[in-house]
């Protein structure tokens, strides 16, 4: 493995923050301070996803006091993946570390992140140890949804495993180069591979207020990724269409041969009822898994950019540079 104890880098930390206001102050004061002390070239950066709050406002004040901070406001809210997506376009250091605005995640890791960058590893995630801080039926959705997602997928995606990272550059440049719109970040992390490790971790009680990524989200999440990054809906409609057609043979067989040989005719009103409401949800429901595939394909063929910026302060570090076509208005 290629050790890289000599080496110097330059840290990008890359933070996707909606109404955060509250939180933001406290939580670039103390990165900044572990940041500094790990490497002399270091850029915070903020992607403002259409946050309704103050964030402008504190956001400015910050970037006055600190120059390393780079705040990216987006032209609305496009949601946590094409903003994770903002930063990561935007950042330039040799090694990039996301994290979420509201403080849950440890900044003391970060440190132990690099450490094992300069052992050798390209991926440095967290792993949650616990989910005190949810309810039982998303922790029972969040199992379901990992094996799901992995089941039959050369690609599996770690269970439990966030946002929370330290990536190096080559992994970065990765993921720049994969083009989807619909964007399932944990999956695009496991699908460019790279050598990773996992560290455990216990995410802190929130700097302020409450989530603003509930169950509806999570939910919503979860179709993307499955949807993204799984054939296994479609695998289902298939093996169900082979295992209904033949018990239709079956039991097209157990009538015939039942009228032939004992000369009952079988009463067949209710069965047809029956039968044509189920296989009309059936086919309902395949229509639907189809549909959404295909909206998908829709919105990638619209080759719509992932985001916008509508206002960019701060260098962070390097000099300010033209907007790349299409990311920017």
């Amino acid at each position: 493995m290629l050790t890289r104890q000599h080496l110097s880098p330059s840290i990008s930390c890359v933070i996707p923050a909606y109404n955060e206001a509250r939180s933001l102050g406290k939580l670039i004061t103390d990165l900044l301070a572990t940041l500094t002390r790990l490497s002399q070239r270091v850029e915070l950066i903020v992607v403002d996803d259409g946050s309704r709050d103050d964030t402008a406002a504190v956001m400015h004040e910050q970037c006055q006091r600190h120059p390393q901070l780079v705040y990216l406001k987006l032209s609305r809210n496009f949601g946590k993946e094409p903003a994770l997506t903002a930063g990561i376009e935007a950042a330039q250091g040799d090694v990039v570390v996301l994290m979420d605005g509201d403080g849950q995640h440890p900044v003391s890791l970060v440190p132990e992140m690099l450490a094992k960058w300069r052992a050798g590893s390209d991926v440095v995630y967290a792993v949650r140890a616990t989910r005190h801080d949810q309810s039982g039926l998303q922790i029972k959705l969040t199992g379901w949804f990992y094996k799901l997602v992995n089941l039959g997928n050369r690609v599996q995606i770690p269970a439990n495993a966030g946002d929370f990272r330290l990536m190096d550059r080559q992994v970065v440049d990765a993921l720049k180069r994969l083009p989807e719109r619909n964007r399932f970040m944990k999956g695009l992390y496991a699908w460019v591979g790279f050598n990773s490790t996992a560290i455990d971790y216990e995410p802190l009680a929130r700097t302020d207020g409450k989530s603003n990524f509930g169950l509806r989200g999570s939910l919503s999440l979860a179709f993307t990724g499955i949807l993204a990054f799984s054939i296994a809906p479609l695998r289902a409609l298939t093996l169900t269409g082979f295992l209904l057609s033949m018990l239709a043979l079956g039991y097209g067989a157990w009538v015939v041969g039942e009228y032939f040989i004992t000369g009952i005719a079988v009463p067949g009103y209710a069965t047809i009822v029956v039968g044509m409401m189920f296989f009309s949800g059936i086919q309902l429901l395949s229509i639907g898994i189809l549909s959404e595939y295909v909206g998908r394909i829709y919105e990638e063929v619209k080759q719509r950019p992932n985001y916008l910026i509508s206002q960019r302060t701060g260098t962070g570090l390097g000099s300010t540079t033209a907007p790349a076509p299409g990311r920017h208005d």
